[in-house]
Order: C-alpha cells, then sequence, then structure tokens
C-alpha cells in the first residue's frame, strides 16, 4: 500500500474513533460529483446520459464545501463528469485543503496542461488521473484514440511539478492479466506515486453492456494479475491490503455503501455512488431514511456482481482496524492467488431490481425548467 503516513495515520485514528463511540456508520471519503458533463464518452460510463439541462448544471462552491462541512469525511474524491470542466474547481479543491482534508482530483487529463498552473502541490492534493491500461486498452475504453498519449504526457508534467499523482484503474471482462501486469510495471517505472483498480460496475444506462464482469470472474482476474506481481507487492495500490485481498477472493466481505456517499447535482445520492436509487437533501436524510438492508450482494439484483471499491474499500478498511493481524501474511507474502477461494454471499433471496432513473431525470428537469436549479453562480464550464 502507498497512501502517505500523514494520510493513513489520521484516517486510522478517524475510523478508531468512530468504532470507540459505537458509530455503526460513518462516510470515509466523500465522492464529490459536482458536474455530469465530460469532454468524453466512455461506453462504459453511467454518468453522462442526460439531457443537456442536466450536464450543464454545476453544483456551487458553496455547496461543496457544506457537503465535506455535513458528513465530515477525512477525504473527498472529486469526480463526474470530468471536473476540469467546472469553472470554480481550483477554489473547490482550495477550500477543501483549507478544511485540512484529504483532496483526490478525478480526471481524464486532457485538459490538465491547460489547467495544472491554477493547482499547487500540497501534501493533501493528488491527481488521479483515469487510466484503463495501456494504450490500446485505455483508448478502446474510452472510445477516443490518443487519450492515452496526452494522460501519459499528464503524469510526466504533473511529476515534473511536484505533485502527488496516482491513476485510477477500471478493468473489464476483455481485460488481458499478462497485459494488465506489463502496465501496472510500467506506471512504477514512471515514478507513479500509485493504483486506484477496480472492477467495472454494470451502469444499466451505459451504451456497452457486454464487457461487465461477475463476481467469479472478477476474483479469478484479479489472482491472475496479483499472481503475475508477487501478490501484488511488486506494485504500489492506494488501496487497503485487504481489499485487494478481497478481489482475489479471499475474503466474504458485504459492501458498505455509506462509507463514500456520493453529492452530487441532484443531492445525496442513495443508496451509493453506483446507484440511483433516489436522492436526500441533506447527509443526515441520507443516514438516517434510506433502507440500507435492501442494499447489497445477496439483497439487491443490481448489486449481485459488485466488488467495487467504493462500496468494500470501507468493509475492508474497517476490517483492518477490528483484525490488523489479517493484514500480516499480506504484507509478507502478498495476496494469496491460489488455493480455494472464500465462500461467496448467495444470491437466493435478493430482490428483483427497480428502474427509477426516468423519474429522477423528469424530476430534475421540471426543477430545472421552473428555475429552482440550473447552473450555479461559479459553475459555468470553461
Amino acid at each position: 500500500m502507498t497512501i502517505p503516513f500523514r494520510q493513513a495515520a489520521r484516517v486510522g485514528a478517524y475510523v478508531v474513533k468512530q468504532h470507540l463511540t459505537g458509530r455503526k456508520r460513518y462516510p470515509l471519503v466523500l465522492m464529490l460529483e459536482p458536474l455530469y458533463r465530460c469532454n468524453l464518452a466512455c461506453a462504459g460510463c453511467g454518468k453522462i446520459d442526460y439531457p443537456d439541462d442536466i450536464l450543464n448544471m454545476r453544483m456551487s462552491y458553496e455547496e461543496c464545501m457544506e457537503a465535506i462541512d455535513e458528513c465530515g469525511a477525512p477525504a473527498v474524491s472529486i469526480a463526474g463528469g470530468e471536473p476540469l470542466l467546472h469553472r470554480d474547481m481550483p477554489r473547490i479543491v482550495k477550500g477543501f485543503i483549507e478544511r485540512n482534508k484529504f483532496v483526490i482530483l478525478c480526471t481524464n487529463a486532457l485538459l490538465m496542461a491547460k489547467k495544472i498552473d491554477d493547482y499547487e502541490p500540497n501534501p493533501n492534493f493528488t491527481w488521479s488521473i483515469h487510466l484503463d491500461g495501456d494504450k490500446a486498452m485505455h483508448d478502446k475504453s474510452v472510445c477516443q484514440k490518443g487519450t492515452y498519449d496526452v494522460a501519459i504526457a499528464a503524469i510526466k508534467l504533473a511529476k515534473e511539478k511536484g505533485f502527488r499523482t496516482q491513476i485510477n484503474c477500471t478493468l473489464f471482462n476483455d481485460a488481458d492479466p499478462e497485459k494488465v501486469a506489463a502496465f501496472f510495471d510500467e506506471m512504477m517505472a514512471m515514478g507513479l506515486d500509485g493504483i486506484t483498480v477496480s472492477p467495472g460496475y454494470a451502469y444499466e444506462r451505459a451504451p456497452d453492456q457486454q464487457h461487465f464482469l461477475d463476481r467469479e470472474r472478477t476474483r479469478k482476474l484479479f489472482r491472475d494479475i496479483l499472481g503475475r506481481g508477487n501478490g501484488g507487492k511488486k506494485w504500489q495500490f492506494t488501496q487497503s491490503e485487504l481489499f485487494l485481498d478481497f478481489l482475489a477472493g479471499n475474503q466474504t466481505y458485504e459492501c458498505s455503501p455509506w462509507s463514500m456517499p456520493l453529492r452530487c447535482v441532484f443531492g445525496w445520492q442513495k443508496p451509493c455512488y453506483l446507484l440511483g436509487e433516489g436522492y436526500a437533501k441533506t447527509f443526515k436524510e441520507l443516514m438516517e431514511d434510506t433502507d440500507w438492508d435492501k442494499y447489497g450482494v445477496g439483497n439487491y439484483e443490481k448489486c449481485a456482481n459488485c466488488m467495487v471499491h467504493c462500496g468494500f474499500e470501507g468493509t475492508a478498511v474497517a476490517d483492518s482496524v477490528k483484525r490488523p493481524w489479517k493484514m500480516l501474511p499480506i504484507a509478507v507474502r502478498g495476496v494469496k492467488t491460489d488455493g480455494p477461494m472464500a465462500p461467496d454471499i448467495p444470491l437466493t433471496n435478493q430482490r428483483p431490481a427497480e428502474y427509477n432513473f426516468s423519474r429522477h431525470v423528469e424530476l430534475a428537469l421540471a426543477k430545472v425548467r421552473a428555475g429552482k436549479a440550473g447552473p450555479q453562480k461559479g459553475g459555468a464550464a470553461s
């Protein structure tokens, strides 16, 4: 794991405090989507299929600060859409840093060369550049040639300017373990500060529905990849060792959707970053009024194949605090990539999927057209 000691220590102390006070559900990372507009149209994305009136909406600086103050998470991950399209993004990042929050700014890097001087290196700030593998893999994933080369140039530029820089890599069922391992080797050779990796989630509205992983194939894929890197020890991941162990099929975890709550242009998304089953006006309402037991693997059909970090990283972190001895074998030998896997959660009692997208969009559009929502004062695209 390559999370800076300062960050790991502070987040660890925060988690211990939650456990000592008996708090069952608490946020680790605020997932913030201050806009949905993007300058790419990836086939596996379920975040950009909205009418223009919604794609033109922006969260204001004030709304972004209210979100972190309201939930109290020690870190915030800013995504979208493409965050660098938001005119107030430098001010938003600075506002979070002034609140002593760890900030991860996720970007496809197409605008980084133009925008990078609007930001300053800081121990609390990390660029997270979207790269789904080598040149052929990534350009295919984002449906646009040349994006890999732009991202690589942005990584080099960010490192030259003294920024902490990582990549976020989403893998699908056509990922070749040998090529992924070689890609990770290349990233480490560039001096990258870390890799965040996750299997893709099957967004119901994504144009490409053929390349999402089920849980069995996810576990086999990650065993094959990590086995080529000494159980993952060859590479530096910005994730819990127990989450990687879970991806390789060695842990049976239920998800903790509240650990990475999403605040977006619609409000606080129920129940998680991946599923838009409704929206709460406040974080308190999200936590108290969401029927958490209705969701998760084994409870809900839409969750059946999910092993994504935003649902299970929080579970892994909590487990590492409760049972720190479980991390020792991984630290010594790496993630186990052979032998029997942990039992998976049965799906026999899961409830069928509900489809609410059109209703949410209709409600949002009605508010926009009534003048009650829409682009905020600081948020027009630049």
